[in-house]
């Protein structure tokens, strides 16, 4: 092959092949070359792509032929937090909880992430799904465009679009989906399908009127016209009011009206095509016939979907994360092709925003729960599946609590490497200190404009706050397992950050294998690319590939367009 030698491999492999229209990939990996360069300044798109390339590649102990593939992506789901989530979950089932296991960590497979951004030790969500989801590391703040592309300036995004794997997946066939529990239109699901310089501007009224122009497309427009394949196919999640024109009003809080100026009904723009359904709650959900749904659209809240803590408050019925998962899959597995499905696990990240790691802890347990029923509905023959977080969140575990101690309790014992013990450990200055807290945050002692000193609670949106002047709070008779007590912070804002430090990687089936070491997170685009022998096979034919089959040449998304072709 172009001069090469062809290792002799199993017929099974070069069948997937002549298939997946890609050129056969050696059972023994040959190196890419990555050229040297200096850090930061000769970072480029192409080179991300090339280096990333190399990464996944030299990871892979065997060719990988995965028909489907499911990325969960758990916003903000830091180390700490799966092993505190991971803690609580057990406990609740009445263990001790160390011992217990979420849902993917029984995946064979898991390594660590770099999350830094071209600009950024640390990330956001926008330039950490942009690189998952193209294999381009970008710049904060961004969707779908490189980092050359500047920052609220669209007419910089021209030209500097990145290629998504979703987008990849439609063009080759496949059914694609997009879940999550936070605004369909926020940056984690934006990144899969969306082309835009400001992760903020969701709606068209978002952006700035000196940016407005006809191609400077708001992202609820971009993914209800989205251009390839026939369209995404499934799209679950929060932010109905992104869709609505100002003049309608919202079905369940009839008071609250849409946000578009632009006049455009998107919801029923996206209802007009053929299998196409709407659902707003939980019940209507329940009884769509997927059989006969070849589009959904459910968007359960005008804006981000409740805590799952606080779903069974919400009068109209919204469906867990778990359900959003189910309902995808029962319709994307239809496709004899194939399918992509994205879900987020967006509330995670806004409960430890909040200070409040009881949410943040609920939610990560309904994300493992999802992944739960991906699993289930999955053979590992077939289908990648791959779990990862964008960033970190700044939640700690400290303290020398006995085994079995409430992962959300006061910390008991000695505040040493003591004997275990039934009474509160003291700080130096004698007073309870709890096992979870955050290094900044809402929750910090002093008052706030919003809350007196002493221990805060959810909900906390302060604009001011006061040093404390009595120094930590006494928590010796506070409830810190209440759902809506917000955790010490040392340092006062009002909301915690996020955090730079590695977040986890877990993967099984198909392409798994090439998860393990130390990443770059652009890295896993493209675990995902060489894994899929649907994606693979449309960056080849589109000669992204080198001679063996590798995809190495980032694609350009003006020529994608200009030579899609419905399927």
């Amino acid at each position: 092959m172009h001069g090469r030698a062809i290792l002799v491999v199993s017929s099974a492999f070069f069948v997937s092949v002549c298939q997946s229209g890609a050129p056969a990939r050696p059972a023994v990996a040959t190196p890419i070359d990555v050229p040297a360069i200096h850090h930061p300044d000769q970072e480029t798109p192409d080179w991300w792509f090339r280096a990333g390339a190399a990464a996944a590649q030299a990871n892979a102990r065997r060719p990988a032929h995965a028909k489907n593939v499911i990325v969960f992506l758990g916003d903000g789901m830091s180390i700490t937090t799966i092993t505190a989530a991971r803690i609580l979950d057990g406990q609740r089932k009445g263990g001790s909880g160390e011992e217990n296991r979420l849902s993917f960590e029984n995946f064979p497979a898991t390594a660590l992430s770099r999350t830094y951004e071209t600009d950024f030790q640390t990330p956001d969500s926008a330039g950490t799904m942009t690189a998952i989801m193209s294999g381009v590391k970008t710049r904060a703040g961004v969707i779908g465009v490189d980092q050359i592309a500047e920052r609220g300036n669209c007419a910089s995004g021209r030209g500097n679009e990145t290629v998504s794997a979703l987008e990849l997946a439609a063009l080759a066939g496949q059914s694609t989906g997009v879940v999550t529990t936070t605004r369909i239109t926020h940056a984690t699901p934006a990144a899969t399908y969306g082309h835009l310089s400001d992760r903020d501007w969701e709606s068209d009224m978002e952006i700035p009127e000196k940016q407005r122009a006809p191609d400077c497309v708001d992202l609820a427009r971009q993914l209800v016209e989205f251009p390839l394949g026939g369209g995404i196919d499934v799209a679950l999640g929060g932010g109905r009011t992104e869709f609505m024109p100002a003049d309608q009003h919202d079905p369940e809080y009839p008071l609250l009206p849409g946000k578009r100026l632009d006049g455009r009904d998107l919801i029923a723009a996206w209802s007009k095509r053929a299998g196409a359904a709407y659902v707003w709650n939980e019940t209507q959900l329940k009884a769509i016939d997927a059989t006969h749904t070849t589009h959904l659209l459910g968007l359960f809240e005008p804006e981000h979907m409740h805590y799952e803590t606080d779903r069974a408050k919400d009068g109209a019925g919204e469906p867990s994360l778990s359900e959003m998962t189910r309902a995808a899959l029962s319709i994307l597995k239809k496709n004899p092709k194939g399918y992509f499905l994205m879900v987020e696990g967006g509330r995670i990240d806004h409960g430890h925003h909040a200070g409040n790691a009881y949410r943040a802890l609920t939610e990560t347990i309904e994300f493992a729960n999802a992944v739960g029923v991906a699993a289930e509905m999955t053979s590992t023959a077939d289908t990648l599946i791959l779990v990862t977080a964008d960033h970190s969140h700044t939640l700690t575990f400290a303290g020398y609590p006995p085994r079995g101690n409430p992962i959300l309790g006061k910390v008991r014992g000695s505040s040493g490497e003591g004997a275990p013990s039934d009474k509160l450990a003291p700080d130096a200055t004698g007073l309870p200190y709890a096992t979870l807290s955050y290094a900044n945050g809402p929750g910090y002692a002093g008052a706030s404009d919003r809350q007196p000193e002493g221990p805060k609670h959810y909900p906390h949106e302060p604009t001011a706050y006061s040093r404390a002047e009595n120094g930590r709070p006494q928590l010796a008779d506070v409830d810190t397992e209440a759902p809506d007590y917000e955790q010490e912070s040392m340092m006062p804002l009002s909301s915690e950050t996020h955090s730079g430090e590695d977040v986890a990687v877990f993967a099984r089936g198909p392409g798994a294998d090439a998860v393990r070491g130390s990443m770059e997170q652009n890295a896993l685009f493209h675990v995902i690319a060489q894994s899929s022998d649907a994606i693979r096979g449309e960056l080849c034919r589109r000669g992204n590939c080198d001679a063996h089959g590798v995809p190495v040449k980032r694609p350009e998304r003006a020529a994608v367009l200009r030579t899609s072709s419905p399927n």
